[in-house]
């Protein structure tokens, strides 16, 4: 049911991205599109600069010696992020992915779950801040017509808000537990072994949020700088294109766009929500339709050159797993082998004697 309806969504938002565009001069987009050439190319690639941030700060909240190296991070993020995006996973299969991947490379799983989830938190709390910047922006600065859109975006942040602090204080009530336990009485004790895994896991979200220092450095550091690194993104695109916007106007739309895109989270890859959000954003700070659907296919651009190979990779990860236990009973025939052959000399050896 899930796969006919994100199909369904992403025809949708395809066709009204085509709508979009041919409504908005098809001609002046292409034209804008090949004006900007490679630099495109090049604001696509800058995507690797807010990953390192993430990869960082995902990094910094695991501690002991399972940490894995940043170059398994980067791995792990371009993962994440590639099937959060193009596929419709409602912005949690790449979580699951990632714990695929955390489990593979020797992680504790309560571990890997905690850092994930209080990840996540973090990620929701920051994409919250940057939101009400925008937001901020678009009430004290932008054209009048604007002033609507900013109210609408206003009200979902006013919305989602408590969501977030319930979020925060579940997750200090021993949750997994909690669950773990009911579901244990139902079986009737089929899931013990469950129960003390979920208490690891609720001890380890409780360790990670008493390191203080860590917590606060990715809320006021890393998550901020990832967001400007992200936004940077948009500037170069904006730059080649022609369109001349401060770094603040580019944070502002990049704000504004991520909070719509998780709102259409079970859209695929945001057809046709992404495109109409740039128009929107886009011209309540001035710019014209057509350099903001040129924005928005830049944005595809990177989709393209970054996130569909991350889908490759993830394959070829999970292909590779798939191929680990074929191999092991030659690994171990080959040894029970040698033993054998090992015996077989020495008793040779012996009837030789």
């Amino acid at each position: 049911m899930m796969k006919h309806l994100g199909r369904a969504a992403a025809l949708a938002g395809l066709l009204i991205s085509l709508w979009l565009v041919w409504r908005e001069d098809p001609r002046a987009v292409l034209s804008a599109l090949r004006a900007a050439g490679a630099g495109l190319v090049l604001a696509a690639l800058a995507h690797l600069l807010p990953m390192v941030a993430n990869a960082c700060d995902w990094r910094s909240l695991i501690r002991g010696a399972n940490r894995p190296s940043f170059g398994r991070m980067m791995h792990l993020v371009w993962v994440r992020e590639s099937v959060n995006s193009m596929l419709p996973v409602a912005r949690i299969g790449g979580e699951l992915v990632a714990f695929r991947m955390f489990k593979r490379w020797g992680v504790r799983p309560s571990t890997a779950v905690a850092s994930t989830i209080v990840d996540m938190q973090l990620t929701l709390i920051s994409q919250l801040m940057f939101t009400m910047v925008g937001i901020g922006f678009l009430f004290a600065n932008a054209q009048s017509g604007a002033l609507r859109l900013a109210g609408q975006l206003a009200w979902g942040v006013v919305a989602l808000t408590p969501l977030l602090l319930l979020f925060g204080l579940v997750q200090h009530a021993n949750p997994f537990e909690r669950i773990t336990r009911v579901a244990n009485n139902m079986t009737s004790g089929k899931l013990t072994a469950l129960v003390g895994q979920s208490a690891q896991i609720d001890q380890s979200i409780k360790v990670i949020w008493r390191r203080r220092a860590v917590v606060l450095r990715y809320l006021f550091f890393w998550q901020p700088l990832q967001c400007v690194l992200t936004s940077l993104e948009i500037w170069l695109a904006l730059y080649f294109l022609g369109a001349r916007v401060t770094l603040v106007e580019a944070i502002v739309i990049e704000s504004l766009i991520q909070a719509v895109s998780s709102a259409a989270f079970f859209v695929p890859g945001g057809l046709g929500v992404q495109e109409g959000a740039f128009v929107l954003i886009g011209g309540a700070l001035g710019l014209d339709p057509a350099t903001c659907l040129a924005l928005a296919a830049a944005r595809r651009i990177r989709d393209l050159l970054m996130f569909v190979p991350g889908l490759i990779a993830w394959q070829l990860f999970e292909a590779s797993g798939n191929a680990r236990p074929h191999a092991a009973p030659h690994r171990v025939g080959a040894g029970l082998a040698k033993q054998r052959s090992g015996v077989a000399d020495v008793n040779r050896g012996g009837e030789r004697r």
